[in-house]
């Protein structure tokens, strides 16, 4: 827990909602930098809040449609060095906060639009959610069995890397202005993010002159030593044994020399899978993770998540906030997952409720209690 970072001293004007522009604003905001998150009023009764990335953040409920919310914007935008929108293209211009709105008042503003499909293009006024962006990228395709309908993942995967790579992009711009002092804009699409997720399948595309199929690439179910198994008590392994050397521990781990040669071999991998099945099955998970210790082999029990947050690795990690009367992680946070030497990011204050610092947010610009008030009246606040 600490009140410094790495970008203490930026201050973020977030009008994304929902999951990819929030958390790339928290990537933000964990490694200090000021969020100042700013939503309609109208959008508190859709409870659409995440509120497990909206913590190290202030909120300010704001009618942009309205002159007086727009000025209110622009008083916040000329203290600000980022602005993060996640509109569909065209919907700033509309309400008069777009990037060339935004620069007359903040010349070396970085703004950075989050969209599903990108600024240009001819979907870029489509709607979408995740599964429509990893569908659109191939992405889906591959996901799941051969031979069964494509599998959604469990978690929003373009959502969350779209995320990561508006915040990779503003940090990028940040090292690009302290050299030239200039601002610019950023265009990310979720849509090219999944896209640019998959360098290993057109390398492998290229090398075996076909599009690799769903349950059945190097990676993804074809051969014995990249695969999952269920055990004796219906859960389930990993096993991740790519290299000759953990394929070799593996087989002799289970008594089964005459495997060895036979790890990439095409006319017996069935067979090959099918053995492995058949031992798995023998033992509950438990005991497969007991023999297994110090045997170097690559190959992972299949956790849970409430196993996960429950993991000794992710407490020394710290990647566990727990701050409950119940003391369950489940009700803590996730933690930071980069790990700076001298300028760590921490869980500052706890996630904050729709609106609450708005009456702050505008006293430090200068708001008198009366005036505040009445811009509540009108419904601008």
């Amino acid at each position: 827990m600490t009140a410094f970072g790495a970008l203490k001293g930026i201050t973020v004007v977030d009008l994304s909602r929902l999951l990819p522009g929030p958390y790339a604003s928290m990537v933000l905001a964990d490694h200090g930098a000021r969020v100042i998150n700013i939503e309609d009023p109208h959008y508190r009764a859709e409870g659409l809040m995440v509120t497990t990335i909206s913590r190290n953040k202030e909120h300010v409920a704001l009618d942009l449609k309205h002159p007086r919310g727009r000025r209110i914007f622009f008083e916040l935008v000329a203290q600000a060095d980022i602005v993060l929108e996640g509109f569909r293209p065209g919907v700033v211009n509309r309400l008069g906060v777009d990037y060339e709105a935004v620069r007359t008042v903040k010349p070396d503003i970085i703004y950075c639009a989050l969209t599903g499909y990108g600024q240009s293009g001819p979907y870029r006024g489509r709607a979408g959610h995740d599964v429509n962006y990893l569908a659109c990228a191939g992405v889906l395709d591959l996901m799941g069995y051969k031979d069964l309908p494509p599998a959604i993942p469990g978690i929003q995967l373009a959502d969350m890397v779209g995320g990561l790579n508006a915040a990779v992009g503003i940090l990028l711009a940040l090292v690009s202005r302290d050299r030239t002092g200039e601002g610019q804009y950023i265009d990310v699409s979720l849509t090219d993010s999944m896209l640019a997720m998959m360098p290993v399948v057109l390398l492998m595309r290229q090398l075996a002159g076909q599009t690799p199929q769903r349950g059945d690439g190097m990676l993804a179910h074809r051969y014995g030593c990249y695969n999952t198994y269920a055990t004796l008590d219906g859960r389930y392994l990993a096993v991740g044994c790519v290299e000759a050397r953990f394929w070799e521990n593996l087989c002799r781990f289970l008594d089964a020399p005459d495997l060895v040669p036979l790890q990439y071999d095409e006319n017996r991998r069935e067979e090959v899978i099918g053995r492995l099945q058949n031992v798995f099955k023998t033992r509950t998970l438990a005991e497969w993770e007991s023999a297994m210790q110090g045997h170097d082999i690559c190959c992972e029990a299949v956790r849970t998540f409430d196993e996960a947050l429950r993991s000794p690795l992710f407490e020394v990690r710290d990647m566990l906030s727990v701050s409950n009367a119940k003391n369950d992680p489940a009700h803590g946070h996730i933690g930071t997952p980069v790990k700076m030497g001298t300028t760590p990011g921490g869980i500052r204050t706890p996630p904050v409720a729709f609106g609450q610092s708005t009456t702050a947010v505008l006293a430090e610009l200068g708001y008198t209690e009366a005036a505040i008030d009445a811009l509540r009246g009108e419904g601008v606040i």
